[in-house]
């Protein structure tokens, strides 16, 4: 990677971030996840569906996303995410991780300002 300064520096960023996003779920630390995402955020993820916010799996706005995690760790009181790996991107990353029912989980994320903007979960 020395060949490469700028991408190096990139995933550096990234694997911080990740950190945090990581962190933050793990302690189920709602005002800290939500600092994490752009108060624009689109989020989607087939989880959205299930707990009843909305047929198609996409939210809008930091509010939104409040209340579905806020739902999410009160339903899910053994949530917790472990790393798998990292992609980084151009403008973003994706995170790969196991959840707490041994499903591998791959979340791409779409960054503005240090922020999350947009949010797919696979």
């Amino acid at each position: 990677m020395a060949a490469f300064p700028q991408l190096s520096a990139r995933v550096t960023m990234d694997e911080a971030f990740a950190a945090r996003w990581y962190a933050a779920w793990n302690a189920r630390d709602l005002d800290a996840i939500l600092a994490l995402y752009h108060e624009d955020i689109e989020f989607s993820s087939p989880f959205v569906s299930a707990l009843g916010f909305g047929p198609m799996g996409v939210l809008h706005g930091v509010g939104m996303l409040r209340a579905y995690i806020d739902a999410a760790l009160s339903r899910v009181t053994e949530l917790r995410f472990e790393p798998i790996a990292l992609c980084a991107g151009a403008r973003g990353h994706s995170v790969i991780y196991r959840n707490h029912s041994g499903v591998f989980v791959v979340e791409t994320h779409e960054m503005d300002g240090g922020r999350i903007v947009r949010a797919d979960a696979f």
